[in-house]
């Protein structure tokens, strides 16, 4: 990724927008679908190159390398947790 280009991930999606999550600062925005690529979904990763009016909305591509990377990271997490679980109910 060059220092142009942003990693933004889909959050939602509400009626004719998406809502986006830049990676490096949590910012939302919501975009209109109409102006990302076709087959954006919940979870999906764009890479968006930016200029110094920010980023360039024509320009997001799907970046499913890093979306599935993304989801090992997450799956790896949850088995650590998984196993330090050490199960049965919870007394209060």
């Amino acid at each position: 990724m060059s220092d142009t280009e942003r990693i933004w991930v889909v959050d939602r999606i509400e009626r004719e927008a998406a809502v986006l999550v830049a990676d490096e600062n949590q910012e939302m925005l919501d975009i209109a679908l109409d102006i990302l690529p076709d087959g954006l979904r919940e979870g999906s990763v764009l890479k968006v190159a930016e200029d110094m009016d920010g980023p360039l909305w024509a320009s997001a591509s799907l970046d499913e390398e890093s979306k599935l990377e993304r989801l090992r990271e997450a799956e790896e997490v949850l088995d650590e947790l998984r196993q330090r679980d050490p199960g049965g109910d919870i007394v209060l």
